[in-house]
């Protein structure tokens, strides 16, 4: 299991952009498939993006599906997000998830279930 932390959150008006990142403990960083979810609050938390250990197919949420990018650096153990064309609703705090490649599957990817690693998440705020 891994220890992950986010940054980059912050304050941007709407149409702007922002890259949020996510720092991982360990030396196993490259096993694990990435990603993010957030929640808005008194809504459901949600899934934003993975991208399996290998990068390769990503996946994203249709809400989010060319605006928003999941890439990796493994030499770093860091998982970035960046973020264009925000709109109000995404606001929401973000959190960094990791998935053992032994549990990952792209047809789960959108699902909690495979993530064992949950960060503590950064707040990200839109204003219209």
């Amino acid at each position: 299991q891994v220890q992950l932390v986010e940054s980059g959150g912050g304050l941007v008006q709407a149409g702007g952009s922002l890259r949020i990142s996510c720092a991982a403990s360990g030396r196993t960083f490259s096993s694990y498939a990435m990603g993010w979810f957030r929640q808005a609050p008194g809504k459901e938390r949600e899934f934003v993006a993975a991208i399996p250990w290998s990068g390769g197919s990503t996946v994203y949420a249709d809400s989010v599906k060319g605006r928003f990018t999941i890439s990796r650096d493994n030499a770093k153990n860091t998982v970035y997000l960046q973020m264009n064309s925000l709109k109000p609703e995404d606001t929401a705090v973000y959190y960094c998830v990791a998935a053992h490649f032994t549990a990952w599957r792209s047809s789960l990817a959108k699902s909690s279930n495979p993530y064992n690693s949950w960060g503590q998440g950064t707040q990200v705020t839109v204003s219209s």
